[in-house]
């Protein structure tokens, strides 16, 4: 079996430079996830719109919402399904917080907290599938009212 993880240590190393005594100039951190990241800065934004562009031709999605007491809505489908999603929520009042990210091969793998207002409000895990072109092929969201992950 052919191991397909990524690495995605973002620590750098701090040992001591033997020849100058300072310590070595430390690599700029990527991101753990770094589309998924960037997919939630852009759906935070003043123009959520813009993650279609980002979306490839043959884009699925689940998006299972809860908001408690058992109730839920899955936002399933293709573009027109991500579309009529970004039609129904609310602007400028809920923002996505990374708590955990990795990366395996195409696959990103994000936990993260909704606040409305700096408040916690809900959990989400999302795995996203990015294709050989750059772009969101596949991507999958549970979010949560009922759990914490503090």
């Amino acid at each position: 079996m052919t191991d397909t993880t990524t690495d995605t240590d973002t620590t750098t190393d701090t040992d001591t430079d033997t020849d100058t005594g300072t310590a070595p100039a430390a690599a700029p951190a990527l991101a753990p996830a770094p589309f998924l990241t960037a997919w939630f800065e852009i759906l935070d934004s003043d123009e959520p719109s813009r993650i279609l562009d980002l979306i490839s031709d043959d884009f699925s999605l689940s998006i299972l919402f809860s908001t408690g007491d058992g109730n839920a809505t899955d936002f399933a489908g293709d573009r027109a399904a991500l579309v009529g999603y970004l039609q129904q929520r609310e602007r400028g009042t809920r923002t996505h917080h990374l708590l955990s990210a990795t990366t395996l091969g195409q696959d990103e793998l994000f936990l993260g907290e909704v606040r409305r207002g700096g408040v916690p409000e809900a959990s989400f895990v999302a795995a996203g599938r990015v294709d050989d072109n750059g772009r969101l092929q596949r991507l999958l969201i549970g979010r949560s009212s009922e759990i914490r992950f503090n």
